[in-house]
């Protein structure tokens, strides 16, 4: 229903999926299936393509999963896992907490009974306040009734349960069942009140029967449409089901494979575009639900398919006077608990660039909607790295005395000599950080005249790029028309491979050391003494 689908769709997008992730995937207890992120995402991204409930709208939705498979399925068989490294931690954090704000803001039409609309927050609540004079009585009180209820289920059950004599386990088990009591019971007094005879909307006919065989639309502009939006929930949906199933796995002493699990994931989209499905991935609440009930292998997931395809064929008539309002009070629950606000203040102490980039996700999502939110946060973190990573640390070392260690000469008493300038580099070198290296050599030559020799420690550095290495070219034809050698220090193995593939080493107009105490004590004996 967040996805603007009937609900239907969600019992077709957990069988095929599942199944297919139980054959493919590398966790043993990853839950496949609709989550909500994933469902917000789907909504804003065909929301204004097809009116919700069309079956325009629906084949939009198959189609989305089928762009998203297949992505995925891309990126997986070119192992391409590591591009999920470039959403950072804080932007995931903050799209996440716009996101939770977002359902349940849109949750909370239902639980008012009235009409909105809007595709971000700002567009919602004006919706909302439009509407306050349109609230209906009945339809509130059953959607408060249920929130307060699965509240407090997830505090107070257990403890509760266990006084009246449950064992630990039993009694957390039947806690997260608190969802589960709520429909129920919801359900029973809407066909004893006749609650939708007072005006509650119920969820009404859900059909029976095996999930149906779908095409997606092959319309070339549609794709188009669709290409951007189906990349980012193919990345958000990686990422959130990666990072699940290597929480779980940890547990276990289990590892999972990430490149295994793009193709996972994207063979379970495929399966749910061809099955009546929509857009997913593996999912939170129900992975930990299928790792505390004890799940050892994949078989776990094919036994929750059968049992989904048992219900979708038997118990779909249960659900036909369930209130909308008590659905909607289960989503706005679980959502919430994904809202983290306590990351602003904690990447606010600890880092400013990482505030910035949780700031603007979240402002982003919740202003403009979940595709240019999760776009600017994921820019600006790129952005803010090359930033840092264009100036990097440069730091003059010396000599630890009655030691072989160097350290930075604005930390601590270390000895140096004013004929040797020693520079280490605490980052790799490349196109946007090589012209600081160059200003700060030159600085020092300017400031020191007895010096002969300047060395670099590149202890730090990983790599050098072409642009980087004709910085070095030049530092050292201008080092060397001053009179002043140019060395190196603990270079690493594949840098100077690659540097001896090039004229530099030829031309160095110094040496190449093994360690930084032995180029000390080649080029300035004394500071050794």
């Amino acid at each position: 229903m967040l996805a603007g689908l009937p609900p239907e769709v969600g019992l077709y997008a957990s069988v095929a999926p599942l199944l297919l992730y139980a054959l493919f995937g590398s966790s043993r207890v990853l839950a496949v299936g609709p989550v909500a992120v994933v469902s917000l995402m789907t909504a804003a991204a065909i929301g204004q393509l097809a009116p919700a409930g069309s079956p325009q709208y629906w084949t939009l939705a198959l189609t989305l999963a089928a762009l998203s498979g297949l992505m995925l399925l891309a990126m997986g068989l070119l192992r391409l896992g590591f591009l999920a490294n470039f959403l950072s931690h804080p932007v995931i954090s903050g799209f996440i907490t716009a996101s939770g704000l977002l359902i349940a803001a849109s949750q909370l039409k239902v639980l008012l009974g009235v009409k909105a609309e809007g595709h971000n927050l700002l567009q919602l609540l004006g919706s909302l306040a439009g509407q306050l004079h349109k609230v209906h009585g009945p339809t509130l009180a059953v959607g408060l009734t249920c929130t307060v209820f699965l509240f407090w289920a997830r505090q107070g059950l257990k403890p509760a349960l266990m006084r009246l004599g449950l064992k630990s386990r039993t009694a957390e088990l039947s806690a997260k069942a608190g969802p589960v009591a709520a429909i129920a019971l919801s359900t029973w007094l809407s066909w004893q009140l006749d609650w939708a005879g007072q005006g509650l909307k119920i969820v009404g006919h859900v059909p029976q029967g095996l999930p149906p065989f779908t095409l997606p639309s092959l319309d070339p502009a549609v794709w188009q449409q669709l290409a951007l939006p189906a990349l980012l929930i193919s990345v958000v949906g990686f990422v959130e089901s990666v990072s699940v199933g290597q929480t779980l796995a940890a547990k276990r002493r289990q590892r999972i494979e990430p490149d295994q699990e793009l193709v996972a994931l994207g063979s379970a989209n495929l399966g749910a575009a061809f099955t009546g499905g929509f857009p997913v991935t593996g999912g939170f609440a129900r992975s930990v639900v299928n790792f505390d009930a004890g799940a050892q292998t994949p078989a776990a997931g094919v036994f929750t398919a059968l049992g989904l395809l048992t219900a979708s064929l038997l118990l779909t008539p249960a659900l036909y006077y369930l209130p909308q309002a008590t659905l909607a009070a289960t989503i706005v629950v679980a959502v919430l608990s994904l809202v983290d606000f306590g990351m602003l203040a904690r990447t606010w102490r600890y880092d400013r660039s990482d505030f910035a980039a949780v700031a603007v996700t979240l402002v982003g999502t919740l202003a403009l909607g979940v595709e240019w939110g999760l776009v600017l946060g994921v820019a600006l973190s790129l952005l803010l790295y090359l930033a840092r990573s264009s100036r990097p640390h440069i730091a003059e070392v010396g000599l630890v005395p009655g030691t072989e260690h160097f350290r930075n000469v604005l930390r601590h008493e270390v000895r140096t000599s004013p004929q040797l300038l020693s520079l280490r580099v605490d980052e790799s070198l490349y196109f946007a950080n090589a012209r600081s290296l160059e200003d700060r050599i030159n600085d020092a030559v300017a400031s020191r005249p007895a010096l002969k020799h300047v060395l670099l420690q590149c202890s730090a550095i990983n790599a050098i790029d072409a642009s980087a290495l004709e910085s070095l070219e030049a530092i050292t034809q201008r080092l060397q028309d001053a009179g002043i050698k140019l060395h190196l220090s603990e270079v690493k193995g594949p840098v100077m491979d690659r540097l001896e593939r090039t004229d530099f080493l030829r031309e160095l107009s110094g040496q190449v050391f093994l360690t930084q105490y032995q180029a000390i004590k080649t080029l300035a004996p004394e500071v050794c003494d």
